[in-house]
């Protein structure tokens, strides 16, 4: 009798049906359509703002939490949907249009990417003059200004169903069901459904800000001063790419100024640095510790083996990617980490007990005691001694440099520059591809004390860079030994050799993501093969 009340005490607290939600993209929507931060959504929810973005990005909340979720994304269809429809109404819709502030009738609403020119230039939607620019490229902020210099389009069935100078509103979804049919507005056709069936050639669109851009309008520095070069010289391909190296640091830092318009973050390009990130002489080096890998496997089982010696692509590249302090380093003690800032650390490794089949993440040292070291070695440190991992104890962290920080401060600039390095490696471009390489390489190097590039001394950021792509050449060794690879040998940023079958644990390319093969050789002896006997036929 107690197993049947314990199930039926199931089944009553058992709910049959979560509340239905929209598609990601249409949760993001919904939020934004009503000028909405994540920030407020999740003060009314009483969650945090990062919790908010994983909904948007497709993951599900669970128990009450979806229920009020559930309760906001309908509550914000069925207000969407009243607004759409007040728009729709004939004769009302222009003088609603007419009273609209500019910032509801296109315009980002993140007003830090909107700057006022001082020279009106040509819109890149419309070629006609604009006097504002959104992420550094300029144009219209009301589409009614760009739909007022475009010649007169042939009117579409229903077009007075919508408001003039407004596209037709997407079709709002109330908690994953679709409205009613009599309660949507009349939409246009679909031309990027007829075009495709029609077989004209679409347009390649990007993100710009808020909007979608035609590629072909969107600004290419790279593209522009590979091509002039190569004008310049004749077409002459190596002259092109030793001049285009030359000035690969000015044109890298004008790239970074490009990719920072309408940046959130100011950066602190001359801050003033604590003496641990000052050279100890003229010739030596600062007091950090990059740890650098230089390991090699010291055993290897008796047999013959087939080593491949990897070689990992765009190792700087990839690195921009970290978490980069924004302004002046300011000290403090005690063992904690603040995950929100990032810098410089002195800390006592923990000991490292796999040393036989891994390399130290520290790297190779040749002295024991505490170190200073860089954020991505102590946040890998710290995974590496969580329970995911449970590899070696927690880093003893006594004193700290650090500022605030954010992972994407470079993100755009690494965007940029691995787009044009993946266009050079499609159309065998040589000159591209070198000129990309020095732009990303000599940006890194040249960030500390250089006489190269005068325009940003962030020594910390070139150490933290580095140091990253440490810590990623050391993840992916982790990966093929978890994988069932024999790891040799990992040097530097880039190298790494295995025994095993490495295709089915890393893809093999060009790209950024990818590797490719650097060399194969072979260790051991075959066991079934004599002592004395000679190697092969002389």
């Amino acid at each position: 009798m107690s197993d049947r009340s314990a199930i039926d005490a199931l089944l009553a607290a058992a709910t049959p049906d979560r509340p239905p939600l929209p598609p990601a993209e249409e949760r993001r929507r919904l939020r934004e359509d009503l000028h909405l931060s994540r920030a407020q959504l999740a003060a009314a929810l009483g969650v945090s703002s990062s919790t908010v973005g994983g909904w948007e990005a497709g993951r599900e909340p669970s128990g009450a939490m979806r229920e009020k979720y559930a309760y906001f994304l309908e509550g914000a269809a069925a207000k969407l949907n009243s607004a759409a429809a007040a728009e729709a109404t004939p004769g009302d819709a222009a003088d609603d249009d007419a009273e609209q502030e500019p910032s509801q009738a296109g315009q980002p609403d993140v007003l830090d990417d909107v700057d006022e020119l001082p020279v009106p230039q040509a819109c890149v939607l419309c070629g006609q003059p604009a006097r504002h620019q959104v992420e550094g490229f300029p144009q219209h902020l009301d589409p009614a200004e760009c739909a007022a210099s475009a010649p007169a389009a042939a009117p579409t069935p229903d077009a007075d169903l919508v408001a003039p100078g407004k596209a037709a509103p997407s079709n709002p979804v109330r908690a994953g069901r679709a409205e009613p049919p009599q309660q949507r507005p009349v939409q246009p056709a679909r031309s990027g459904r007829q075009g495709g069936r029609s077989g004209s050639p679409g347009v390649k669109v990007a993100p710009v800000g808020r909007r979608v851009q035609a590629t072909t309008d969107i600004p290419d520095p790279v593209g522009s001063a590979v091509a002039a070069a190569l004008e310049e010289h004749g077409g002459d391909v190596e002259a092109a790419t030793a001049a285009l190296v030359k000035r690969a640091i000015p044109d890298a830092m004008a790239l970074l100024d490009h990719t920072r318009k309408g940046g959130r973050y100011d950066i602190v390009a001359h801050p003033w640095l604590p003496d641990i990130l000052r050279k100890q002489s003229s010739r030596g080096a600062d007091q950090v510790w990059e740890a650098r890998p230089k390991w090699t496997r010291a055993e290897l089982p008796a047999d013959q083996h087939e080593v491949t010696a990897l070689d990992v692509n765009g190792a700087y590249l990839s690195a921009l990617k970290t978490h980069l302090p924004l302004g002046q380093l300011e000290h403090s003690t005690g063992n904690h980490h603040d995950k929100k800032r990032s810098g410089l650390h002195l800390m006592t490794p923990p000991v490292w007990e796999h040393d036989a089949v891994l390399p130290n993440p520290v790297g190779q040292r040749d002295e024991p005691g505490p170190l200073w070291v860089t954020e991505p070695t102590l946040r890998l440190l710290l995974r590496l001694s969580g329970p995911k991992y449970g590899l070696c104890d927690p880093p003893e962290i006594h004193e700290s440099w650090t500022s605030g920080a954010t992972e994407g401060l470079l993100e755009k600039f690494r965007i940029a520059l691995k787009d044009a390095r993946d266009r050079a490696i499609a159309d065998d471009d040589p000159v591209t591809l070198e000129y990309v390489k020095a732009m990303y390489s000599k940006f890194v190097s040249t960030l500390g004390e250089s006489n190269y590039n005068r325009e940003l001394y962030r020594t910390d950021w070139m150490h933290l860079i580095r140091s990253q792509a440490f810590a990623n050449l050391w993840t992916k060794a982790f990966k093929a030994y978890d994988e069932g690879l024999m790891v040799v040998r990992a040097m530097g940023t880039d190298e790494l050799h295995v025994i095993g079958d490495w295709r089915a644990v890393f893809p093999e390319g060009r790209g950024v993501t990818e590797v490719k093969v650097k060399d194969t050789y072979t260790v051991g002896k075959d066991p079934q093969q004599p002592e004395n006997a000679p190697d092969g036929p002389s």
